[in-house]
């Protein structure tokens, strides 16, 4: 999208509703906060719904879909509130079992899982074995951190054994910045390009690289709806909105989840314009066509003095 083009401040997602037929919406930092949904959003979700929208939940989750289904549903956010569900761990997993496509072609049967917890779900039923030394893989998964227990600083021992093992990595979830409660943390997109400033190869798989969001156009195709009927609504400039625009998707910025902060004391049209023209300027002129402050459905303005824009 042009940086020229000016950003419609939207009360809520009923005043661009009626505009798509295709809704692709992130997950943290716009659905929930990785603890609770934001007030509002399941109504949202049941009034797009109703008007009979296609909802994919686009997410850069190491963990696979059915996973982040069950751990919506935790929260409050049921299958019958979306269509589907795509995560970059899912696309990350399909890759690796069919080894027949692109960088995945050959990578091998060892592989040395970099994720949150030791969580090793992410190759679950896949013809690989998992190895606890990168010096004895084939190849490493990027799926996720420990942080903010383990630092940066944690990571780069192993980091370097997988370089001198020249090991191809797959980074499951690109974002550098995760969402946890009411602080962000360090995503695995963070490792990955430490690793690649060792010298490592990294294949990111996720927002904002096109074949996620290619993908998500095949299957909004397969049901008569066309990127010029879509929307992109996520909490990042430099994952959700870089990505729609790539693929040139309209996007809409929400004030919940990373940038919340850039806008904390945006009170009215003319500073809520200059936090974002700060926020574009350093994310490479990319500019979302709207921004709401959460995703909301109803027109009443928030309480924009309420630290977690979370109210409707």
């Amino acid at each position: 999208m042009d940086s020229n083009i000016k950003t419609k401040f939207c009360n809520g997602i009923s005043d661009i509703s009626d505009s798509y037929s295709g809704f692709i919406i992130d997950q943290w930092g716009v659905l929930h906060n990785g603890e609770k949904p934001y007030e509002g959003v399941v109504e949202c979700l049941k009034e797009l719904k109703a008007r009979k929208k296609h909802i994919i939940i686009l997410s850069n989750s190491g963990k696979r879909s059915d996973e982040n289904k069950e751990r919506l549903k935790k929260i409050g956010i049921g299958p019958s509130l979306y269509d589907q569900i795509l995560t970059s761990g899912e696309m990350t997993w399909q890759g690796i079992n069919d080894q027949d496509d692109g960088f995945f072609v050959g990578l091998g049967k060892k592989v040395f899982v970099i994720s949150r917890g030791g969580d090793r779900s992410i190759v679950n039923g896949l013809d690989v074995e998992v190895v606890d030394d990168p010096a004895k893989a084939d190849f490493m998964i990027i799926s996720g951190s420990d942080a903010p227990k383990k630092t940066l600083e944690d990571y780069e021992p192993i980091l370097k054994v997988a370089v001198r093992k020249s090991l191809t990595a797959l980074c499951a979830n690109p974002d550098s910045r995760g969402v946890m409660g009411a602080n962000s943390i360090m995503g695995p997109g963070t490792l990955a390009r430490r690793y690649q400033d060792f010298g490592g190869v990294v294949h990111y798989i996720g927002k904002p690289h096109q074949p996620i969001f290619k993908h998500c156009i095949k299957i909004l195709q397969d049901k008569e709806i066309y990127p010029g009927q879509t929307i992109v609504i996520g909490d990042t400039l430099a994952h959700d909105i870089m990505g729609g625009n790539s693929v040139n998707i309209d996007t809409c910025l929400v004030r919940t989840g990373l940038h919340a902060g850039s806008f904390e004391n945006a009170n009215t049209p003319s500073s809520m314009n200059k936090a974002l023209t700060l926020l574009v300027n350093q994310f490479n002129n990319v500019r979302p066509l709207y921004l709401v402050d959460s995703l909301k459905w109803g027109n009443a303005l928030p309480d924009r003095k309420h630290k977690k824009r979370a109210i409707r």
